[in-house]
């Protein structure tokens, strides 16, 4: 279905409703600068770090789109596993898991709070933007120490820049990708006031330095595109 959430004027703050859920897929891909390719790339590190019998968690799993890809490429034995705390997108993960046969675990669950087993390898994929800033980073270090040595985390995240020109002229350029995709100047608006308090981004650096302080070894971008950027962290 294609997005047409903020084609009416909004009453609330951005959440993950069965509105959105409904029409997700279309949102990230019409939404996100190089989306598709930047799960490329997700996926070529999940698999590059995946060993026999690994377990993979993909924290804020959406539809499951992105765990469906991995295990379309697998060649070892592992358990997927997606958590997100809104049903009404695992609704939508379950019917789509349901649909291609394949046995990925999708779990309503608190990011925060679950009891990770020991895993190879943990996503997130524009969720610990969401994440209030005070948790954040505590966040980070229950990942770290629920990946074996030498695991990874692959996260993306929209990014800021700390010089006030260049990243006024960050979110002009990303609008102007916004409207090539069919988006009007309304839903633009519509949507940035909707996320206005709860979509809180980093900076590039600031991403990197948390990953080190909650415990990891290395951590660079693999992937940027304006304000968008694919991490991966090495424990």
């Amino acid at each position: 279905m294609n997005d047409t959430v903020f084609t009416k004027p909004i009453k609330k703050q951005f959440e993950f409703d069965a509105e959105v859920a409904a029409v997700f897929d279309d949102m990230l891909e019409r939404s996100v600068p190089f989306y598709k390719e930047s799960q490329k790339i997700t996926q070529f590190f999940t698999h590059k770090n995946l060993s026999e019998g690994g377990v993979v968690y993909d924290l804020g799993c959406s539809t499951a789109s992105l765990l469906l890809n991995i295990h379309r490429g697998l060649n070892v034995r592992a358990e997927l596993v997606g958590l997100d705390n809104s049903e009404a997108m695992l609704d939508q993960a379950r019917r789509k898991c349901e649909a291609y046969g394949v046995n990925i675990e999708v779990v309503n669950a608190d990011i925060l709070e679950y009891d990770y087993k020991d895993a190879d390898v943990f996503i997130s994929n524009y969720t610990l933007q969401f994440i209030r800033p005070l948790v954040r980073e505590e966040l980070v270090k229950k990942i770290a120490s629920s990946l074996k040595k030498e695991g990874v985390f692959i996260f993306s995240e929209k990014v800021i820049s700390h010089h006030s020109k260049l990243n006024k002229d960050l979110i002009e350029c990303y609008y102007d990708f916004k409207k090539t995709q069919g988006y009007s100047e309304y839903e633009i608006v519509q949507k940035r006031e909707a996320l206005e308090n709860v979509l809180v981004p980093y900076s590039e650096e600031e991403n990197i330095t948390m990953a080190k302080n909650a415990g990891f070894f290395h951590c660079e971008v693999v992937f940027r595109w304006a304000n968008f950027a694919t991490f991966i962290a090495i424990k």
